[in-house]
């Protein structure tokens, strides 16, 4: 892959061809990586109307019209913007595209009026975890349920 600055990103319903794909190999990354794995399943009941305005949005990460990676953001009145379902390719791991998106994300949340974002993850996924917190995310005490979630993080965009 080429300089991360040749990426593309764009809003799409997540059930599109490159946002589907994406989620699925994001899904069966999870369910390899978690100890105990992932309830797809269960993820696919929740996903696809929280990330689709007006609850939310998603994103698709392109390298050369193919899809390199994914992002949400979940919206609730009164509360910080949520980042959901980042993925990135491993083809596209360690050239810089996963701050870009983060970056874009954050970018879109700002531009829809919010001032804080948050985001969890888990302990299997440190390469996320050393991102989030290189990008300025602070980790904070649990903030839902989430029960494959280790770390809580929250940013404020400036």
């Amino acid at each position: 892959m080429e300089l991360p600055s040749a990426v593309d990103f764009s809003v799409e319903d997540p059930a599109s061809h490159d946002g589907a794909f994406c989620l699925s190999a994001y899904y069966s990354e999870l369910h390899e990586r978690f100890d105990g794995g992932f309830d797809i399943a269960g993820a696919l009941a929740d996903d696809p109307d929280g990330l689709r305005p007006p609850a939310g949005l998603f994103v698709v990460a392109r390298h050369d019209a193919a899809p390199v990676g994914c992002g949400g953001l979940k919206f609730d009145t009164g509360v910080p913007a949520y980042i959901k379902r980042m993925w990135i390719s491993p083809t596209a791991r360690g050239q810089g595209v996963g701050r870009l998106l983060l970056a874009h994300l954050e970018d879109l949340a700002r531009d829809l009026g919010h001032q804080t974002v948050h985001l969890e993850t888990n302990r299997n996924l440190a390469e996320a975890i050393r991102m989030y917190r290189m990008a300025g995310y602070e980790e904070i005490p649990p903030f839902n349920d989430e029960p494959y979630a280790h770390h809580w993080f929250r940013k404020h965009l400036e």
